[in-house]
């Protein structure tokens, strides 16, 4: 009798045994996919494909300058700095943005891109090496791939398993795109990049204080800006990490090496009110038909902190930059964020030989 009782009962119960199967078996796979996230390792190979990615949509939103001297140069002070990095061998690439606005992208794998609105904010070759030597740490240390894995950036859905690698890649490259492009970098990152990258100036011959005068120009100009505004718009705000780069520098000596600076690279700041941004809505990936914005408006100030598990879903890299581009604008933001960019995303290509560098190296003094 109970044997019959118990085959009734699960008959009369099988629909919600079964539901409740499914919900398990659900709940099963979904912690596999996150144990198989949280001990996913990002090889040297995966992370120059990653970079590649990321860096082919920000040429593509911004544009590259076509200038291979101002380019060879910006390579010869990266490339000093880079070699002092824990990543020497990466193939380290540096790109100048075509916009006036004032930014600079780190990408994983060794890509470092900076805008001709930086370089033209920037006074002298200490300085740049200030700030190129701030994205190299990015790099070097690998931020953006390591807040992704914090984060859990990517996920997985129902049937995916990281058994396609380069599938994951590119899905990693598309968030990876979204979080260079906003500068989003935690605040420990953040600090992080300033501190070993003040360390890394000086340790090529620059002084290290050059980076907070940059800074401090930098403030100065952001005043009546939103709080997040372009290059080193991230955690902590300026003026604190301006008194830690301060800290930091003390009266150690370096180079400021201005002349060979301005010698090389002649651009001419833009008032930040006239920069030519990419309007809400605007079509096209570098907003060519010359649309402008209003001057922006203040916005509320963001949240401390920063969830890569709220960004958009992936998508093509014109709808990102369009989305970007939009989103931004309905919150009022700055022009450095959604400054236009120029027409050619194609990279100038230039070779620095082992002596062209030591020659270089030279005049750092």
């Amino acid at each position: 009798m109970k044997l019959w009782m118990l085959i009734a009962i699960l008959a009369i119960n099988s629909p919600a045994y079964a539901q409740l199967g499914g919900i398990m078996k659900k709940a099963q796979e979904a912690q596999a996919r996150k144990a198989q996230f949280d001990d996913l390792n990002i090889t040297e190979q995966e992370e120059l494909q990653m970079g590649a990615g990321v860096s082919e949509k920000v040429r593509q939103r911004f544009g590259v300058v076509q200038d291979a001297a101002v380019t060879r140069y910006v390579t010869l002070v990266g490339t000093t700095l880079a070699q002092l990095t824990e990543r020497p061998k990466l193939p380290w690439t540096f790109i100048v943005l075509d916009t006036d606005g004032v930014n600079a992208f780190a990408a994983p794998g060794g890509y470092v891109h900076i805008t001709r609105g930086a370089l033209a904010l920037i006074k002298t070759e200490a300085e740049l090496a200030g700030v190129l030597a701030h994205e190299t740490t990015h790099v070097a240390h690998k931020h953006t791939v390591n807040a992704m894995r914090k984060n859990k950036a990517v996920a997985l859905g129902a049937n995916e398993t990281l058994a396609n690698r380069s599938q994951f890649i590119n899905k990693m490259a598309d968030k990876a795109y979204e979080m260079v492009l906003e500068n989003a970098f935690d605040r420990g990152d953040e600090l992080d990049a300033d501190a070993s990258g003040v360390a890394l100036a000086q340790k090529a011959g620059y002084a290290p204080a050059a980076l907070a005068d940059f800074l401090t120009r930098l403030d100065e100009r952001n005043k009546n800006q939103p709080e997040r505004n372009g290059l080193f718009a991230s955690h902590p705000e300026t003026k604190e990490r301006i008194d830690k780069v301060k800290q930091l520098a003390g009266a150690k000596p370096g180079a400021v090496v201005a002349a060979r600076y301005t010698s090389t690279v002649k651009y001419q700041a833009s008032d930040i009110t006239k920069i030519a941004v990419v309007a809400e809505g605007t079509a096209g990936l570098t907003g060519s038909d010359g649309k402008k914005t209003e001057p922006a408006k203040k916005e509320e100030p963001p949240k401390k902190g920063f969830g890569l598990s709220n960004l958009k879903a992936a998508v093509a890299p014109e709808k990102s930059s369009q989305q970007v581009a939009a989103s931004g604008g309905a919150r009022g933001v700055a022009p450095d964020r959604l400054a236009k960019g120029g027409d050619n995303p194609n990279p100038v290509k230039v070779t620095v030989s082992a002596a062209d560098l030591a020659a270089f190296q030279k005049g750092i003094v």
